[in-house]
């Protein structure tokens, strides 16, 4: 009876937590079905009178969405594609190789891990205006190249590994590259496959880093344009919920798709051998 008592009170704050957790996201998404008098209208209503669908309609022509939408495609997929490739290869030096210094190199990612991302947005801003990258790709994709969460987690990851793998290949004449590349990597497929979502999620939804370093409309990720929309006219929620729905709508497949090998990562990131 203690057991069923303890079971039905951990499913129902679940629940609570999942329906706390998730009111923001349908509030978004019924508001941008309402009519634009309605969503100011107060008391607010979370249900729609009537459901339309002009603001899905308009946030096509009134705003530069597809431009937004294809600057942060760009962005978040190479900054994903090329973090993950540069976090496994120090994620594997750091668990499976041994060289000097190691572990005060290793010392200084977890150091970079408290440092805010602020402090260190001024000092690149200034390195990117020398070299001429401000308002471009280049500037927007390079600096987030690497991640030190991406290197720790990985290395969490691959140190459970066993070490019998290595010595194996290594007999069998296997390269170091080979072994990382067809060996190691094909293992840590939960760990990667959490580690891209992270890295897609965060660079998807970052505002200050691109607002920062871009300045035209024609480079505006969709957080930052949808945020000077608001600035530069009267405020249309109902363009903005649409706008920020569809914005929404990517990360949520994607988390669909990489749902199981998330919470394999996730679940066994950091465990021993």
């Amino acid at each position: 009876m203690k057991v069923t008592l303890t079971r039905n009170f951990q499913y129902l704050m679940l629940i609570a937590a999942a329906i706390f957790i998730a009111f923001p996201f349908v509030w978004m998404v019924l508001t941008s079905f309402k009519p634009e008098n309605e969503i100011v209208h107060f008391p607010p209503t979370l249900l729609p009178s009537k459901m339309i669908l002009d603001s899905y309609i308009h946030v096509w022509s009134r705003i530069p969405f597809l431009v937004f939408f294809k600057n942060s495609v760009i962005f978040s997929f190479s900054v994903t594609l090329i973090s993950l490739l540069f976090d496994s290869m120090a994620g594997y030096a750091f668990a499976r190789l041994s060289f000097r210094g190691r572990n005060k190199l290793f010392l200084l990612v977890l150091v970079a891990l408290m440092i805010p991302v602020q402090v260190t947005i001024i000092p690149l801003f200034i390195m990117l205006s020398h070299f001429g990258w401000l308002n471009t790709f280049v500037g927007l994709i390079v600096p987030r190249a690497t991640n030190a969460f991406g290197i720790f987690m990985l290395r969490q990851f691959l140190v459970g590994l066993p070490k019998e793998l290595d010595e194996a290949a290594r007999i069998d004449g296997c390269s170091e590259f080979r072994l990382y590349w067809q060996i190691i990597l094909p293992l840590a497929k939960p760990a990667i496959a959490s580690l891209a979502l992270f890295h897609l999620m965060y660079n998807w939804n970052d505002l200050l880093w691109p607002l920062i370093i871009t300045s035209t409309e024609d480079m505006r990720t969709l957080p930052a344009g949808l945020a000077l929309f608001m600035g530069q006219h009267v405020v249309e929620y109902g363009i903005l919920t649409a706008g920020a729905a569809i914005a929404t709508a990517p990360l949520v497949i994607a988390f669909l798709f990489a749902q199981k090998y998330f919470i394999q990562g996730v679940a066994f990131t950091g465990m021993k051998e």
